[in-house]
C-alpha cells in the first residue's frame, strides 16, 4: 500500500533529523564512490587496451557485450564468498556493475578518434603513456564521461541491491529494515532522498562533461 504524500513528507522530516540516517548514508556514499573509482579505472584502462589492439578486441570484446546486460546481482554470492558481508562485497558489486558501461564507452570512444591525431602522435614518437594522456583521453572525453554517468547509475543500483540482500549498514539496509516492519512512509522517504542524491551526482558528472576541455 502506498502511503499518502503527507505521511511520506513527515517521515522524510523524521529521517533527515536522525543522525543514524547520515551515518548509514555515509557508508553507502563511500561504497558507491569506491566502486566507481575501481570499476571506472579498470574499465578505462581495459577500454584503451581493447580499442588500441585489434587482436585483443576480437578475442575479448564480444564477451563484454554478452556479460554487459547480465543482471550483476547473480555475482553477489561469489562476492560474499570472496569478501564477506562487509562493505567490500558491496563495493565489488558496484564496481562490477559500473565496469561494463565504462569499458564499452571507452572502446567506442577509441574507435571514434580521428586517425590523423594518432598518426601525429606516432610521428612525434609519443610513448604509450603520452598517447593515452595527450591524444586518446582528451579526444574521447565525451564518450568516457557518458560511460561514467551510466556507470554511476548502475553502481548505485548494484551497491543498494547488495545492501538489501545482506548487510548491517547502509541505506539499503535501512530501507529493508523499514520494509520488514511495514513502515512504508519511512521506506518511501529514504527512496526519495536517494533518488534526489542520484540525480544530483549525475548532474555533477554532466556539468564536468560540459566544461571546456583543457588544452595540453
Amino acid at each position: 500500500m502506498i502511503p499518502s504524500l503527507l505521511a511520506i513528507a513527515r517521515a522524510m522530516g523524521a529521517v533527515l533529523a536522525q543522525g543514524e540516517f547520515y551515518r548509514h548514508l555515509t557508508v553507502t556514499l563511500a561504497e558507491v564512490a569506491t566502486a566507481l573509482a575501481i570499476g571506472g579505472s579498470i574499465g578505462i584502462l581495459l577500454g584503451l587496451l581493447l580499442g588500441a589492439n585489434r587482436f585483443l578486441s576480437h578475442a575479448f570484446e564480444h564477451y563484454l557485450y554478452w556479460l554487459g546486460p547480465t543482471p550483476k546481482i547473480i555475482f553477489f554470492p561469489i562476492m560474499i564468498m570472496w569478501f564477506g558481508i562487509g562493505p567490500e562485497s558491496k563495493v565489488a558489486m558496484g564496481a562490477i556493475s559500473c565496469f561494463f558501461p565504462i569499458v564499452l564507452s571507452t572502446v567506442a570512444g577509441m574507435r571514434g578518434i580521428d586517425p590523423i591525431l594518432i598518426r601525429v602522435g606516432r610521428s612525434f614518437k609519443a610513448s604509450p603513456w603520452q598517447a593515452a594522456t595527450k591524444i586518446y583521453l582528451p579526444a574521447m572525453r565525451e564518450p568516457v564521461l557518458n560511460g561514467a554517468q551510466l556507470g554511476l547509475g548502475v553502481a548505485i543500483i548494484g551497491t543498494l541491491l547488495a545492501e538489501t540482500k545482506l548487510s548491517n549498514a547502509g541505506i539499503g539496509y535501512l530501507i529493508m529494515q523499514a520494509y520488514a516492519v511495514f513502515d512504508m512512509p519511512r521506506m518511501y522517504a529514504m527512496l526519495i532522498v536517494l533518488f534526489a542524491l542520484a540525480i544530483g551526482a549525475n548532474e555533477l558528472v554532466g556539468r564536468f562533461g560540459r566544461r571546456p576541455a583543457l588544452r595540453l
